[in-house]
């Protein structure tokens, strides 16, 4: 037995030594990379380096054309501006190419970085508005022709991007005006300040200010709606929104899919690099605080969290028993030979349903089979999850009904039971003893699932988490925090299946 103790002991110290090994070798190779990073100082020094750009902007665009070059040039795609700052600011790439106005407010908030004085391409800002709605877009246009003669653009640009004199001392107020013309929707990307950003739980912003004067010129209402930037132009084109208005730049092939109005406003397409100055280091409190006190950010969270829990409640109720029904068919059909019809409507229904992605579920029910009705984001989010939820939960249901003796099914006929009433009485329950685990297991996948919610602009837990790094330019804590909440969820849910099932087995003896 001491033999055995040491052996282990020297096979513990083995693993330690090479592990420590592995992990200086990483560390050195680490630093290595670190050190051969490509210093990016002009435009001319782009080629062969990785390049960060937001996803669906004309950054993407242009930083395209050098990829697949020669150099060996990598771009790297994310779906905020934000995040592509944060990998900067890990040194996971080399620059982040983005609209002037949005990299001065991230280097402003992040000194460690400097924008290149060489501008890569200079372009213009229109609000993007479906192509059919032509009365709308003479509107807009005729808005703006009067908000720049009376000076109102120049003076909210100002507001945000003007002098230091300038700046924060002329903000619009919205005017008393009637409204008669109903709601205007303005589809928005709220992580790019300062044409949109979040402030006070309020999406504020050049943009958001030019929107409400024009609203309030032409009798709108406005109403906004946060989404990912490359969402804005689907939302339009499939009527989900009336305008786009999220710093975006005309360009003929966005021409291809909607209208533009006139130009507000002019910018910049500019490199952001690493710089010289040492980042401001803040204690875990300051974090914290940045993070969730500051301007009451926590409740991006208890939002996003009431919609992720009401979702993923309401999608699994669904889940049962629309999955149950189409278990019982299949079932049915299995055992007796009927229900031919339905039965090959389930089997189209459940290889559609599980051989595709469950987020293009998602954007399909929104934009395509919702396209023309404004329902709730939250509702579209419980249909879409919910018949996902069917298709895996109708065959858990099936083979728990499978399960269950032969016997049980015809000694309930014997006693003169009608086929339907022997599986509702019978059979089911007893299939649902059997399945309990695995749907308390689809229960916590259909809860994990739900954090796609965003794509569609709706505030989800995960959502919650993304607004406030777009404001905070910090990962880990609010990554942090939604990962323990959704353990926590998790754990609860666990419990709680675990107590029913116990219980089940108790009511047997």
């Amino acid at each position: 037995m001491g033999k055995n103790k040491k052996r282990i002991f020297l096979g513990i110290m083995t693993a330690a030594v090479l592990f420590a090994s592995v992990m200086g070798a990483f560390n050195s190779a680490s630093e290595a990379y670190a050190k051969a990073e490509k210093e990016v100082t002009c435009v001319d020094d782009l080629p062969g380096t990785s390049i960060g750009v937001q996803l669906g902007t004309t950054a993407d665009i242009y930083a395209s054309d050098y990829e697949g070059d020669d150099a060996g040039t990598k771009i790297e795609r994310y779906n905020k501006g934000a995040d592509a700052i944060q990998a900067l600011l890990q040194h996971k790439i080399d620059s982040v190419m983005i609209d002037e106005q949005p990299a001065k407010a991230f280097v402003k908030k992040n000194p460690s970085l400097q924008i290149l004085d060489e501008a890569f391409a200079d372009e213009e800002y229109a609000f993007a508005i479906a192509k059919e709605n032509t009365s709308l877009t003479a509107e807009i246009n005729e808005a703006l022709a009067s908000l720049k003669e009376d000076g109102t653009i120049d003076s909210i640009i100002n507001n945000y991007i003007g002098t230091d004199e300038e700046i924060g001392k002329s903000p619009y107020v919205k005017k008393d005006v009637e409204r008669t013309k109903g709601t205007l929707v303005v589809a928005t990307n709220a992580a790019f300040p300062p044409y949109e950003y979040y402030e006070n739980d309020t999406i504020v912003g050049i943009d958001m200010d030019i929107m409400q004067a024009i609203c309030d010129e032409l009798g709108y209402e406005l109403s906004v709606e946060d989404m990912e930037f490359d969402s804005i132009i689907t939302a339009v084109e499939a009527g989900k929104a009336d305008v786009g208005a999220a710093g975006m730049t005309v360009t003929e092939e966005r021409k291809k899919n909607v209208d533009f109005s006139d130009s507000y406003t002019t910018a910049k397409q500019v490199i952001v690099v690493p710089g010289s100055d040492e980042a401001t280091t803040l204690s875990f409190s300051e974090k914290f605080h940045q993070n969730f006190v500051e301007d009451n950010r926590y409740m991006y969270l208890l939002r996003g969290l009431g919609n992720t829990l009401v979702i993923t409640l309401f999608a699994l109720l669904i889940g049962i028993v629309f999955g149950s029904l189409i278990a019982i068919v299949r079932t049915t059909h299995d055992r007796n030979g009927g229900l031919n019809i339905l039965n090959a409507l389930a089997k189209v229904y459940l290889t559609v349903i599980r051989g595709t992605p469950t987020m293009v579920q998602l954007l399909i029910i929104y934009y395509v089979v919702f396209a023309s009705t404004n329902v709730s984001k939250v509702f579209v989010a419980i249909i879409a999850f919910g018949l996902n939820s069917a298709a895996y939960v109708a065959e858990v249901v099936r083979s728990g009904i499978m399960s269950v003796d032969q016997g049980q099914f015809e000694a309930g006929r014997s006693l003169g039971l009608p086929y339907h009433k022997t599986m509702r009485l019978i059979i089911i329950p007893q299939a649902f003893k059997n399945i309990l685990p695995a749907l308390g297991n689809e229960l916590i996948t259909l809860l994990k699932e739900t954090s796609i919610s965003g794509y569609i602009g709706l505030l989800d837990l995960t959502k919650g988490s993304d607004i406030i790094r777009s404001v905070t330019y910090e990962a880990l804590l609010p990554l942090g925090m939604v990962a323990l909440i959704y353990l926590c969820l998790v754990l609860i849910f666990t419990m709680l299946v675990n107590k029913l099932e116990r219980s089940l087995r108790q009511n047997e003896r």
